[in-house]
């Protein structure tokens, strides 16, 4: 993917796991100096329970050539957020990245419940961790990012504007609500940025690889391919690194002004910029659940990676 972040300042934050660690790792390989917040450190464990820490997020931004910067923040505490810009702006001057990956809310979901059947406090509890979190985030840190011309707002969300334009009754209410949220504020933030020469976007990987959905599976990274016998959909999933370098080339673009208010899907971003997923292929994983899954077909990836 090239240095072509060299000199250049990202938030990735909820950069712990998933997507964000993704992102977080494959900016830093640019050459961008990434901080990484999060609830999980090795000292403090969030409601989340998993083992992942921003400190390891950090190191792999190290270790692939950026300086990664791992600091504890609590994304609902707009104090926290605060003092988070204030020491960004002490230690860099500037901002040119924002990745809003904040979820945490996983563990609060229970699919194909309708809204009187899902836990009211849990429901809550998600659009609180999937929807304040973004707005506080973006609200302190914005200014910064705002000095300078060229800067980038991530929302991170699930689903492309095409499959979430109907209901998703299968991840029910308060889920839906989140990441189609997400996508509005990706819409907002392009309209008010637009003046000021920023640039805001909503990017949706497909079928992630994440560290939970491994462990769900029983898989590693390497032996992925196993978890087909069970889930024969599961061959159009991607690694994380598929979402980073999509986020990565996306920040490096001089023209990502073209993109401002869309949601882009990581597929999408691999054919635009010609990157692929770390073992070489190019899954389009929303296109395949459109044409292979949804309509009842086979699972068969041919064609899709």
């Amino acid at each position: 993917m090239g240095d072509g972040l060299q000199g250049k300042v990202a938030l990735v934050a909820g950069g712990t796991r998933g997507a964000g660690r993704g992102i977080a790792v494959e900016l830093g390989r640019a050459g961008a100096t990434v901080y990484v917040t999060g609830r999980t450190t090795r000292e403090q464990a969030s409601e989340m329970g998993r083992p992942e820490t921003i400190e390891e997020t950090a190191e792999l931004v190290d270790r692939a050539g950026g300086k990664g910067i791992a600091i504890r923040v609590d994304h609902l505490e707009p104090d926290q957020v605060a003092a988070l810009v204030e020491r960004i702006d002490a230690e860099q001057g500037r901002l040119d990245v924002l990745v809003n990956d904040i979820w945490g809310g996983d563990i609060y979901a229970r699919f194909s419940r309708r809204l009187w059947e899902h836990s009211l406090e849990e429901g809550l509890r998600m659009l609180r961790l999937g929807i304040d979190t973004h707005a506080i985030t973006s609200h302190h840190a914005l200014p910064l990012l705002n000095r300078r011309p060229g800067g980038l707002v991530v929302e991170m969300t699930d689903g492309t504007d095409a499959f979430n334009a109907a209901y998703r009754a299968d991840v029910g209410f308060f889920y839906d609500l989140v990441k189609v949220s997400v996508q509005r504020m990706a819409k907002a933030q392009a309209h008010e940025l637009r003046d000021l020469g920023g640039t805001a976007v909503a990017v949706t990987p497909g079928w992630l690889r994440s560290e939970a959905m491994l462990e769900h599976y029983g898989v590693t990274e390497e032996n992925w391919r196993d978890a087909l016998k069970e889930v024969p959909h599961f061959c159009i999933s991607e690694s994380p690194v598929l979402v980073g370098r999509g986020v990565a080339a996306l920040a490096a673009d001089p023209e990502k002004g073209r993109w401002t208010g869309q949601t882009l899907s990581s597929g999408h971003l691999a054919k635009v910029y010609g990157f692929t997923d770390a073992d070489g292929s190019r899954p389009d994983a929303w296109r395949y659940i459109a044409e292979v899954e949804q309509p009842g077909r086979a699972a068969d990836a041919t064609g899709y990676r």
